[in-house]
């Protein structure tokens, strides 16, 4: 099961994010023009508070999971 990191990636697409380049182990680099900061994604994201994170470092103030 891949828990929320597909709903947070079409979340970070429909904001404009945008992959930028492989991380450490299973996770991604990405850049928010939003913010104009680069952020990691897990590919894994099990845990509703780090989706949360994710989209917080992304600027994303607007959408949330609860």
């Amino acid at each position: 099961m891949a828990g929320y990191t597909p709903r947070v990636k079409k979340i970070l697409r429909r904001h404009h994010c945008r992959y930028d380049r492989p991380g450490k182990g299973d996770h991604e680099i990405w850049y928010s023009p939003i913010n104009g900061h680069k952020f990691p994604v897990d590919s894994n994201i099990r845990s509703r508070d780090l989706a949360n994170v994710v989209l917080k470092q992304a600027g994303i103030a607007d959408e949330r999971f609860s």
